[in-house]
C-alpha cells in the first residue's frame, strides 16, 4: 500500500504554526516513505473562506519548502458531496431538518437550564410527509442531518500514535452533514474526500479527536473502510497556555515578515513533538526527511518558543554563504541603493554574528555605519576633540598607505607605542571616526570593507568636523 497523506487547511486566515507543524509532519512522512502529499483546501465555509487566504497558505508552504503532489479545492467539488448526501437520504441514514437557528438556540438554552449537555433532540428525525410539506410551504430550507445509530453512542478507534481511543456515552445527537444552503459540513466533506482521494493515513492535531467518531460513523454508513487516524499533541505558548496571538507571531507569514529563515522555522516546528533521540537540534529540511520517524513523536504538549526559534535562526544564518545571505537580506535592507553588492555582502558578514533575524538588518546601526558615512554625534565629537584622540587619528592616517587587513593590529600597536598610550587609546578613536559608534564588529573587518580610500576619507572627515566644532582649538 502506497502511503497517501494530506494537509487540509481552511482558508479563513493565515497559516498558523500549528497547521504548519501538521503539514510538515505529513510532508516529511510522505517524502521519507516515497508516498504522496495531498494539499486539500477546505473552503466550503463560503462566508469566511477567501481565495487570498488560500493563496497565502500555498505561498507559506512553498516558502517552507513543502511542495505537494496533488491540489484540490472543496468548493470545486460540491456536486460530489451532494451525490453522497442523496445516497444517505435514499437509504434512510440521513433526513431533512427544518429547525430554525432560533428554535435550536432556544432548545439549547432549555437543556442547559436543566443541567443537561445540549444535543439535537431529534425533532425532525421522524417527520411525516405532511409535516415536511408544511415546513416547506412556510419557506423553510432544510439542512440534512445524519441519523446516528443508537449503537454508535459508544465507539472506539485505534490511533496509530496514541493506541486505543474509546468514547463512552457520547453526547452527540444527529449532526448536520449538509447546510440549508446546500454546502457540506466539515465532517461529511472530509470523509468523502479522504475516500475519493484514497488517503491511507490521517495525521492531524489532537483537537480533531472529537471529530473522529462522527467520521467513522459516516464511513460505516457509506460502506467504506476508514483511513488510519493519528493525532499530534497540542502546541502551547511559553506560559503553557494554548498558543494564540497574545504570544506574538503565530503565523508563518508573520514569522517570515520578522526575518526568520524558512530553514529555522521548519527546524523548530519539527522539534515540536519529534526528536531524534541524540540531543541534536539543528537540521536542514533534507536532513529531517532522512531522520524523521513517527516512532520518535512525543505526545506531550509542545511549547512554541520564539526565543528558541531565534537561537535556531542564528544557527541557520551562520550556515549561509555571503552571497546567499545577501539574497535573503535584500527585502529587509533600506537606503542602500547605489552601494555595490559586493561591499554590502562583506558588511553583512561582519554584522551577522550579532543578529537573530533578517529584519534586524533593516536599520542595524553597525550596518548603516559601515555602508554610509556616519554623522558624528555630540558625545563622539567630545571624545574625538581630546588631543590624544586626534594625535592617534593623524598617526594612523600617516600610515594608511598600502595597509592590508593583517597589518591593522600591527599599525595600531606601532602608533600606541609611539604615543605612549594603550592600544585601546588608538582603536577607540579610530572606531569612532570610522563608524560614529563606540562598539561594533571587529575593526579590521570594517577597514577591510571600507578599503584604504574610504578609511582615509572618514578619518579626514572626522578630524575636519572636530576642528570645525572646536574652532580649531
Amino acid at each position: 500500500m502506497t502511503l497517501r497523506v494530506r494537509f487540509a487547511p481552511s482558508p479563513t486566515g493565515e497559516l498558523h504554526v500549528g497547521g504548519a507543524r501538521t503539514a510538515l509532519f505529513n510532508w516529511l512522512w510522505a517524502r521519507k516513505e516515497g508516498g504522496s502529499f495531498v494539499l486539500r483546501v477546505e473552503d466550503t465555509d463560503l462566508a469566511r473562506s477567501e481565495r487570498r487566504f488560500a493563496q497565502g497558505i500555498m505561498d507559506a508552504l512553498n516558502w517552507l519548502g513543502l511542495d505537494w503532489d496533488e491540489l484540490y479545492f472543496q468548493s470545486e467539488r460540491l456536486p460530489i458531496y451532494r451525490k453522497y448526501v442523496e445516497k444517505l437520504l435514499e437509504e434512510g441514514k440521513a433526513y431533512p431538518c427544518y429547525c430554525t437557528p432560533e428554535e435550536l438556540a432556544a432548545r439549547r438554552r432549555q437543556a442547559l437550564s436543566r443541567g443537561e449537555v445540549p444535543e439535537y433532540d431529534g425533532h425532525c428525525r421522524d417527520l411525516s410527509e405532511a409535516e415536511r410539506k408544511r415546513y416547506l410551504a412556510q419557506g423553510r430550507k432544510p439542512a440534512i442531518r445524519f441519523r446516528v445509530p443508537e449503537a454508535a453512542k459508544e465507539t472506539s478507534f485505534r490511533d496509530f500514535l496514541r493506541g486505543e481511543v474509546r468514547f463512552r456515552r457520547l453526547t452527540t445527537g444527529d449532526f448536520v452533514i449538509q447546510k440549508a444552503d446546500g454546502t457540506p459540513t466539515y465532517n461529511l466533506a472530509c470523509v468523502v474526500d479522504d475516500h475519493e482521494m484514497e488517503i491511507t493515513h490521517v495525521l492531524r492535531a489532537e483537537d480533531h479527536i472529537s471529530n473522529t467518531p462522527k467520521q467513522i460513523w459516516l464511513y460505516q454508513a457509506l460502506g467504506w473502510d476508514p483511513p488510519q487516524f493519528g493525532h499530534l499533541s497540542v502546541i502551547l505558548g511559553p506560559d503553557r497556555r494554548k498558543l494564540s496571538k497574545r504570544h506574538g507571531a503565530t503565523s508563518v507569514e508573520a514569522l517570515r515578515e520578522q526575518g526568520f529563515l524558512p530553514e529555522a522555522v521548519v527546524n523548530h516546528l519539527a522539534l515540536l513533538g519529534w526528536s531524534p533521540g541524540t540531543g541534536e537540534e539543528v537540521f536542514t529540511l533534507t536532513e529531517l526527511v532522512t531522520r524523521f520517524s513517527l516512532d520518535q513523536v512525543n505526545l506531550a504538549p509542545q511549547v512554541f518558543d520564539l526565543g528558541k526559534l531565534k537561537w535556531l535562526n542564528r544557527k541557520h544564518l551562520a550556515r549561509l554563504s555571503a552571497e546567499e545571505l545577501l539574497v535573503r537580506a535584500k527585502p529587509f535592507l533600506k537606503g542602500l541603493s547605489g552601494v555595490p553588492e559586493e561591499k554590502v555582502a562583506r558588511a553583512l558578514a561582519l554584522v551577522r554574528p550579532g543578529i537573530s533575524t533578517l529584519a534586524e538588518l533593516g536599520e542595524h546601526p553597525d550596518l548603516v555605519a559601515i555602508l554610509s558615512r556616519p554623522e558624528l554625534g555630540q558625545d563622539v565629537l567630545e571624545e574625538l576633540s581630546e588631543p590624544r584622540a586626534q594625535e592617534a587619528l593623524r598617526a594612523v592616517l600617516a600610515r594608511l598607505e598600502g595597509l592590508s587587513n593583517a597589518d591593522l593590529r600591527a599599525l595600531v600597536s606601532e602608533v600606541a607605542d609611539e604615543l605612549g598610550v594603550s592600544r585601546r587609546g588608538v582603536f577607540h578613536p579610530l572606531r569612532l571616526a570610522l563608524t560614529g559608534r563606540s562598539q561594533g564588529p571587529e575593526l579590521a573587518g570594517i577597514v577591510a570593507v571600507l578599503g584604504p580610500k574610504e578609511t582615509k576619507a572618514r578619518i579626514e572627515c572626522a578630524l575636519s568636523v572636530v576642528e570645525e566644532a572646536t574652532g580649531g582649538v
